[in-house]
Order: structure tokens, then C-alpha cells, then sequence
């Protein structure tokens, strides 16, 4: 398994990269969103990879951060979510986007994506709402938080952020401790933001 590539971008086009690594050049399915991060041709760029083994295909998929890597890989655990689709859904919506709809139960916004009907986008709801509870998110916050330095408290927007990080694999143990001092007057998609930036800061 090829977990990244760190080399120079030899070639760029709507939804593929090329990559060059040791003399070999690896050809990288990418959302949007990826590719305005890749920089031009002839310059180094890293991308983390999530291989697609199929009986008449191999494909290697590259992701600017590991919340759009770990997103991919939770959409295409779908059944009806390929590769196309999950990129499409990337390239429409932020990883943070997807997750939020999916704890709202918000089919519409996954709609907007090429590809995806009202049938498919309730049943990436549905499927993506049960590994949440797998991992024991529940309504409302965890008693051990400490929000202290927090004037004014909206539970309910602490709560969405805690469930749509959760698509992303993280637990409420791992993320509340990050959330201490964010603006609870801020929109979800927001406080999830400022979350992950906290995160990757540690």
C-alpha cells in the first residue's frame, strides 16, 4: 500500500495529478478541492494516497490533507459510492461539509454533487449516522469538558460539531479538549474548522 507521495508535479488536469517520485511518475485520481492545492507544474508537493485494487483496475487516489483521505475512505465503504462519486462528493463539499450534513441529516446539500440523488445521498446518511453511534456519540456533551472560559454556551452547536467530527473518525474524547476556548457563537462548520486547526497544531 502507497500511503504518499512526495515528489514533483510533472502533469495536472480536472481531477488527476501526476506525481514523480524516484523517476517514476504515479497518476493520482484528485478531488477540487486537492488540486488548487497542488502546486504548478515543475514544483514538489506531497499528497497523502488511498489505493482502489479492482479486478480490471488499480487506482491510486491523492488527498491534500488526511480529513479529506479519511472522509474518501468512509464514503467509499458505501455501497453505490465509487471512486467518481466519492471524488465528486470532495470536490463539491469540504470534508467538514460532508460531515456536518451527515449528523444533520441533511440529503439536500449532499445532492449537490454530481452524481448523487435524494436515494443516494439518504443512504450515505444513513450508513455514515451508524458508525457515529458505533463509536458512542451521543446528544449532548461530555460531562468532563471544561468550557470555563466560555461566556455564553450553545450546547446544541458544540454537539453537531462533536457528532460531523465524528464521520471523520474522531472521537469525542480526542476532540473535545481542542474545542476549550472556541467561540460558541460561531456556525458548526466553523467550530469544527477552528477544531481540526487546534488538532493539527498539538
Amino acid at each position: 500500500m502507497i500511503y504518499s507521495l512526495n515528489g514533483k508535479v510533472i502533469h495536472k488536469e480536472p481531477n488527476m495529478v501526476v506525481i514523480e517520485c524516484g523517476g517514476v511518475g504515479y497518476k493520482c485520481l484528485t478531488t477540487v478541492n486537492t488540486l488548487r492545492a497542488v502546486p504548478a507544474v515543475g514544483e514538489k508537493t506531497f499528497l497523502y494516497t488511498y489505493m482502489i485494487v479492482r479486478d480490471d483496475a488499480i487506482e491510486l487516489c491523492g488527498f491534500a490533507t488526511t480529513n479529506e483521505l479519511n472522509c474518501f475512505k468512509l464514503l467509499v465503504s458505501i455501497s453505490g459510492v465509487g471512486t467518481r462519486l466519492a471524488a465528486a462528493l470532495l470536490s463539491e463539499l469540504s470534508p467538514e461539509q460532508i460531515a456536518l450534513a451527515v449528523s444533520l441529516g441533511d440529503g439536500k446539500t449532499l445532492t449537490k454533487a454530481n452524481g448523487v440523488g435524494n436515494k443516494l445521498a439518504q443512504r450515505i446518511i444513513l450508513e455514515l449516522k451508524d458508525k457515529i453511534k458505533k463509536i458512542g456519540i451521543t446528544e449532548k456533551m461530555p460531562d468532563s469538558v471544561d468550557f470555563s472560559s466560555v461566556t455564553s454556551i450553545l450546547p446544541n452547536n458544540f454537539s453537531q460539531a462533536i457528532d460531523a467530527l465524528a464521520v471523520l473518525g474522531y472521537t469525542p474524547d480526542e476532540v473535545t479538549p481542542f474545542m476549550k476556548g472556541i467561540d460558541p457563537n460561531l456556525p458548526v462548520e466553523n467550530i469544527i474548522g477552528e477544531t481540526l486547526k487546534a488538532i493539527g497544531k498539538k
